[in-house]
């Protein structure tokens, strides 16, 4: 989510939530947070507006975008923020200090990023040096079935 509100990617892994519902959703997570002071924690427990019972907000802040997981109360806190950070880390290793406009154009390779990390909800891999390997590796692959207007190179960096 921007600092205005509007989704740049969303992965939604409750089959049972309709999109427009997902739309609605985040709209009211991004009010819970948003009035948020920087100095309070990234975590909002309790987050009633949810459909499913125990359900809370872990979050954080990078410059105009706000990276957000909803959860229940079985994820560790802690652990989901350093999931956060290394999806950051990955992003900002891929596309040379990831922006705004990195997720709006090259949405597919933010969206094969997260799902080097997290497959049907579960985190399957957490470190930053494998999921950046295997970008590079799908990158490779893509190039070499003649993807020759790809942008990124095999090493997951901008020509």
């Amino acid at each position: 989510i921007n600092t205005a509100g509007k989704i740049r990617l969303l992965n939604c892994y409750e089959n049972q939530i309709p999109l427009s519902t997902q739309q609605e959703l985040v709209a009211k997570v991004f009010r819970a947070i948003s009035k948020r002071g920087d100095d309070l924690c990234n975590f909002v427990d309790n987050f009633t507006e949810w459909p499913t019972p125990d359900t809370r907000i872990i979050y954080r802040r990078y410059a105009t975008l706000c990276f957000v997981f909803i959860v229940d109360s079985s994820e560790s806190q802690l652990a989901i923020l350093d999931l956060i950070q290394v999806f950051v880390e990955t992003l900002d290793r891929t596309f040379e200090n990831v922006c705004e406009l990195d997720l709006i154009f090259h949405s597919d390779k933010v969206q094969h990023a997260l799902m080097e990390m997290v497959m049907g909800g579960m985190v399957v891999e957490t470190s930053r040096d494998d999921i950046i390997r295997s970008l590079g590796e799908m990158s490779k692959i893509s190039s070499s079935k003649g993807n020759a207007s790809s942008p990124i190179t095999a090493s997951g960096y901008h020509r």
